[in-house]
């Protein structure tokens, strides 16, 4: 039987080969989050550079927030993001979960970046 480290790596790459796939030139938002913290960065795969991100654990975030581990937090994330991405001029971008489902804290993130600006 596989690890949960394995299976969680094979949903991952399952889930970005399909991204890939239908991207068609666009950057992709990818969305780690742990037990403490949630990270967002918007990702130009043909370039192979990051153009934004942001997380729970920047200094101007961490005095502010109550704990990195919330929706309220992820929201908080998703907005900053969208707002540096519109910045360094991305409005389009596919959304890469990774191995993570699509709801709670993933789903609060997608939802306050597409009240910042990204559509996807």
């Amino acid at each position: 039987m596989a690890s949960r480290k394995e299976a969680l790596a094979r949903r991952a790459n399952r889930v970005r080969r399909h991204i890939k796939s239908v991207a068609n030139g666009r950057p992709r938002l990818s969305v780690h989050r742990s037990s403490k913290n949630i990270y967002a960065q918007v990702i130009d795969d043909v370039a192979g550079k990051t153009l934004a991100s942001a997380s729970t654990l920047e200094k101007d975030l961490r005095g502010s927030l109550k704990t990195g581990a919330d929706t309220a937090a992820a929201a908080v994330v998703g907005k900053l993001v969208a707002e540096r991405a519109s910045k360094a001029g991305v409005t389009e971008v596919v959304f890469d979960r990774g191995a993570f489902i699509f709801h709670g804290r993933i789903k609060a993130l997608a939802d306050a970046a597409r009240e910042g600006g990204l559509t996807f």
